[in-house]
């Protein structure tokens, strides 16, 4: 059973990073040289840790703009950074019943799975998605933040470290 008061640490993270090893495995996961031990981190692995729906990515481009939609109702229809998300949540006056049910799904979705800059700008694909809450329950998050996750962690320490080889 695992401690409840185990907190994330970056410091881990990053030396966990550093010990990233080249392999001829898929290209959608990773493995690192933890003492004499190759340990791997693929979508199995994230699955069981995050509960998170796996499937096939539709295409976002399908995605149709809901007239008078959260996105025309608090943004006028115009890009938001995400600290602009995070304004209208905290002024916390909604014209519609659900809107607050569907900008805190986008403020979880890019603060806490996706691990968004402020400075961001929110996906208008995520904008119309959640004008749709089952379309949105029923979109394969997992597939998509572990895609972005193994990106982002293969990408992290570009030319900081140099990769172990595999035996």
């Amino acid at each position: 059973m695992m401690h409840r008061e185990i907190h994330f640490s970056a410091g881990i993270v990053y030396r966990l990073l550093l010990r990233e090893l080249h392999h001829d495995g898929p290209e959608d996961e990773m493995r690192f040289l933890l003492d004499k031990h190759s340990v791997r981190f693929s979508k199995v692995e994230f699955c069981l840790i995050t509960g998170l729906k796996f499937g096939v990515i539709p295409d976002t481009a399908r995605y149709d703009m809901v007239e008078n939609g959260i996105h025309e109702r608090y943004f006028q229809g115009r890009d938001i950074e995400f600290e602009e998300l995070r304004a209208v949540l905290r002024i916390g006056i909604f014209v519609e019943q659900y809107d607050a049910v569907k900008l805190c799904l986008l403020f979880m979705l890019n603060w806490i799975l996706m691990g968004i800059d402020e400075r961001d700008k929110v996906p208008v694909w995520q904008l119309r998605l959640v004008e749709d809450l089952d379309a949105f329950d029923a979109f394969p998050w997992g597939a998509h933040v572990y895609k972005r996750s193994i990106y982002c962690s293969k990408h992290a320490l570009d030319g900081q470290r140099e990769r172990f080889k595999q035996r």
